[in-house]
Parts: structure tokens; C-alpha cells; sequence
């Protein structure tokens, strides 16, 4: 359950950090016969930083308890 409590706080520390992410979706923007001109599109998903510190705080409720010995 120590391992899993660092992985989790690990976790919210990387949520914390890149609170954006940017995903590319290929679009068809013409298509002629055998001529096709494709072009990538941006799409950026916002996370909230409030999220990655709740998941570390529940990676350190983990962490906390392994180490009183508390078996879940």
C-alpha cells in the first residue's frame, strides 16, 4: 500500500504541473478524387489544479496510513 500511496501522489503532482493538455485530431479540409489535403487540429483540455492536489492528498491518506499499520 506504500508503493501505491507514492504512485498516487506521484500522480497528482503530474495533474498539478501539466494542467492543460493539447490532443491534435487530423481534419479532411478538401477532397478532390485522389487529391486530399488533411490538416491537424488542436484541442486543449483544461484541468483544474484543485484535482491534482486532491489526488495527492488521497496518495498521502495512503501513505499515512501504511505506515500506522492500518491493514484496508
Amino acid at each position: 500500500m506504500k508503493n501505491l500511496g507514492f504512485i498516487i501522489i506521484l500522480a497528482g503532482l503530474v495533474l498539478t504541473i501539466f494542467s492543460v493538455v493539447t490532443v491534435f485530431t487530423r481534419e479532411k479540409v478538401i477532397d478532390i478524387g485522389k487529391v486530399e489535403i488533411t490538416r491537424d487540429k488542436p484541442h486543449n483540455f483544461n484541468i483544474s489544479p484543485f484535482i491534482g492536489v486532491a489526488v495527492m492528498g488521497v496518495g498521502g491518506v495512503l501513505l499515512f496510513l501504511s505506515k500506522k499499520g492500518v491493514k484496508a
